[in-house]
This record gives C-alpha cells, sequence and structure tokens, in this order.
C-alpha cells in the first residue's frame, strides 16, 4: 500500500463508483449527474457511463466505437451535449469527435480529424482538442472545420481539459522521470499556466492527474483510477 501523498487543496469526499470502469479516461459533471468515458482495450470497446454523483450508483451506460476507433478522451459539454473523442488506440492516427445527447446519451453529430486526439475543451463557438499526450493544440469550429494549431508550450501532458470562466482548465501528468502531475489554468491565446495546483500520488500509488478532471461551483472533481474506481472531491473556494 503507498502512502497518501499531501497536496494544498482540501478533501472534500471520496466516492467509490459502482461496477467495472474498465480504463478511465474523461468526467463531466452537471447538477446530480457524473458522466465518464473509459476504454476496454482487449474487447476494443469504448464507454460512456453516468452515474448519480452524490452516490456513485451507475445509471446506464452506451457504448461509442466506430471500427477501429474506440478509445474515448477526456471530454466537455455544452448546455446539451456532450463532446467526446473517439480515436483509435494509438498516436498519429485519427479521431471521431461526437456530439452526444445528455439526456438519451444518443449520438447526434460527429466529424472525423486526422490525428489522435485525447482531450477537448468546448467553447462558445469552437473546440480545443490536444492531441496524445497533449504535444499539440487543435481549434475546431463546431462543425468540424480546423482553424488553428500549435504546440504545446508546456510539458504537462493534458489528460483532460475543460473550458471554464474564461481560461482552459487543465489537468496532466508530469515528464515522466517526475512523480505526479497538476491542474493548470491555462489562458486560452498563449496557453501559458496562469495558476497552476499540483498533485502527488493516491493510497493507491496512481497520480492524481492521471486521467479524468472536473471543475463546477468551486470543486475540482478527480478520477485517476481504474476499476473500481474513486472519485476525489477537492475545495477551491478558499484558494
Amino acid at each position: 500500500m503507498h502512502a497518501l501523498l499531501l497536496i494544498a487543496l482540501p478533501l472534500l469526499q471520496t466516492i467509490a463508483l459502482e461496477g467495472d470502469t474498465h480504463h478511465v479516461q474523461g468526467i463531466a459533471v452537471e447538477g446530480n449527474t457524473l458522466w465518464v468515458t473509459s476504454v476496454d482495450r482487449a474487447a476494443q470497446k469504448g464507454f460512456l457511463s453516468e452515474y448519480a454523483l452524490d452516490t456513485g450508483r451507475r445509471i446506464r451506460s452506451v457504448e461509442l466505437q466506430k471500427g477501429d476507433t474506440f478509445h474515448p478522451g477526456g471530454f466537455d459539454q455544452d448546455e446539451e451535449s456532450l463532446w467526446i473523442p473517439v480515436a483509435e488506440y494509438r498516436p498519429n492516427s485519427h479521431t471521431l469527435i461526437q456530439r452526444r445527447s445528455k439526456q438519451t446519451l444518443e449520438l447526434l453529430s460527429s466529424f472525423e480529424v486526422p490525428d489522435h486526439i485525447g482531450c477537448l475543451a468546448v467553447l462558445s463557438s469552437s473546440l480545443i482538442a490536444a492531441n496524445w499526450d497533449a504535444r499539440k493544440f487543435y481549434t475546431y469550429s463546431l462543425d468540424g472545420k480546423q482553424q488553428s494549431v500549435r504546440n504545446n508550450p508546456n510539458l504537462t501532458r493534458y489528460q483532460d481539459i475543460k473550458y471554464r470562466d474564461g481560461a482552459i482548465i487543465a489537468s496532466g501528468l508530469y515528464p515522466k522521470g517526475r512523480t505526479g502531475g497538476a491542474v493548470e489554468w491555462l489562458d486560452p491565446e498563449t496557453f501559458m499556466p496562469m495558476r497552476t495546483e499540483s498533485f502527488a500520488l493516491t493510497d493507491r500509488g496512481t497520480p492524481f492527474n492521471n486521467e479524468g478532471m472536473e471543475l463546477r461551483d468551486n470543486r475540482l472533481y478527480l478520477l485517476p483510477e481504474d476499476s473500481h474506481s474513486r472519485l476525489f472531491v477537492f475545495d477551491l473556494s478558499q484558494q
């Protein structure tokens, strides 16, 4: 058993999720709803699952894969939809960006991009997406037209990103050879950090920033572990 390494933010709650979460990828939160993307590499299937946030009870789950694209990533939401990248399980491949209904989880639309997209954030009229290990940032229109591409100026390997309160909130791992990771508030114009919160390991020895991240109402949610997964809820109100 690994010792829990301390972090600066107060831990409010730890919620155990019901059932097999496979290999967790990304999360989103709204009200008492938690959505989780995950992948079963052996079965070549990707999943979008919905949970009750207060209890961790699984409500429903749908499969996301299409042919060789079965690796969902970090994702984001707008008022009505979840925007989810579903890629081949390898770098330098291709991705289907899926838009799914929050109410039914059904596929509403999709478009294809020629790289492995590991996570994305939804802005008012565009998407910001990062590729495998977030070495590049892409900007797409909501109908799939690429608007820009630039190199990530930071070494952090982002796994899940969100657009909140005018900033790109990006959670990921430090470069290989360095323990732990961080949540970074990035300037959406320069992608340079405006604020950083560093994290180490859970008591299972998993980096807190290993996979899913969400920020809502001064609460930071991290879902780093595979089955059986635990959601860690941190308080940002005092920062």
